[in-house]
């Protein structure tokens, strides 16, 4: 059985945007028979924590060559295009 991806999940202030977020990812790929671990985290402490994510996943600018795939959305906060988010996530995810 394949390890858990780890899901970098960023916001401005890691507080209540990155918790919705998260818990919207987790459901999600759940559904699809997808486990992953999300951090939540400012937008700020991207760079320092990715050495330890697959994927990142934001709702703010984020530098783009962080080494893994950035996926900035608002889809899960707004409910306009979170399988399209999700599609996105789950190809990221691939090996």
């Amino acid at each position: 059985m394949a390890a858990p991806k780890r899901i970098l999940v960023a916001c401005g202030t890691a507080i209540a945007t990155s918790t919705v977020v998260a818990k919207a990812i987790e459901e999600g790929l759940a559904e699809r028979g997808i486990k992953v671990i999300t951090r939540q985290c400012k937008a700020a402490e991207v760079k320092g924590l990715v050495p330890d994510a697959d994927l990142v996943v934001t709702t703010t600018p984020v530098p783009k060559d962080l080494g893994v795939p950035v996926i900035q959305t608002l889809a899960f906060l707004t409910g306009v295009g979170k399988e399209d988010a999700l599609n996105q996530i789950e190809e990221a995810l691939k090996d």
